[in-house]
């Protein structure tokens, strides 16, 4: 890889993180009943997600549908296969218990993505909403009911994604 190469990767890399991070200090500002700052975060992490793309693109990441999906499930197979359970296990050793319950439900769900990617690589998608857990991201195919199958959040907080 050329160091140009590694440059877009580190930058997108970048980019990524402050795009999350600012969305989550917007949440904080509105929460603070500070909404002009609020939007001002979220329109830097609007900006910083132009970046990322720009940089990712740049790198010749961004493939066809066919080859996004499968780095995608690579990318997620790859999570709940050894780095969440290694994380998970560090957590543990360090006492830190909640942070690996949490990580256990990440872990679950990023086993979910990666069979939804699955899913859709083989045609095996319907023409179907996307339901999202707040808690801990669990995604689902329809209208939910009940609780989340990882964190129990009740159904009514799911929210989609279009």
């Amino acid at each position: 890889m050329s160091k140009t190469q590694e440059n877009l990767m580190a930058a997108f890399a970048g980019e990524s993180q402050a795009n999350r991070k600012y969305l989550a200090y917007a949440k904080e500002a509105d929460k603070e009943g500070l909404p002009v700052v609020a939007k001002l975060f979220r329109a830097a992490a609007e900006a910083e997600t132009i970046h990322a793309h720009a940089h990712l693109r740049s790198a010749g990441k961004i493939g066809n549908t066919a080859a996004n999906l499968q780095d995608a499930i690579n990318g997620e197979t790859y999570e709940f296969t050894k780095m969440y359970p290694d994380m998970i296990k560090d957590a543990e050793a360090e006492g830190q218990t909640a942070t690996a319950k949490y990580m256990g439900f990440v872990n679950t769900v990023e086993e979910v993505h990666a069979n939804l990617y699955k899913k859709a690589a083989n045609n095996q998608l319907g023409n179907v909403d996307f339901y999202i857990c707040p808690v801990c991201g669990y995604t689902h195919e329809g209208p939910m009911t009940g609780t989340c199958p990882v964190c129990h959040a009740k159904a009514e907080s799911f929210y989609t994604v279009g």
